[in-house]
């Protein structure tokens, strides 16, 4: 294993700036648009929602009372 000089102070290497543009350019994302942008198919039914939601709620307030 080898460590960095003791006259090295930059150590991890510093990474090259980069604006928030160039950021979102190289991953290749673009603006939202609409709300159907956002829209996923995260529960396969409202039972399954609500079971979801049954659940969150409990775990929320299970050391309150």
């Amino acid at each position: 294993m080898s460590t960095p000089a003791p006259d090295d102070f930059s150590y991890p290497p510093p990474r090259p700036r980069l604006s928030v543009e160039e950021m979102l350019a190289a991953k290749n994302t673009r603006p939202i648009r609409s709300l159907d942008d956002l829209a996923a198919d995260t529960f396969e039914s409202d039972e399954e929602l609500e079971e979801f939601l049954a659940f969150t709620y409990a775990e929320r307030h299970r050391d309150v009372a």
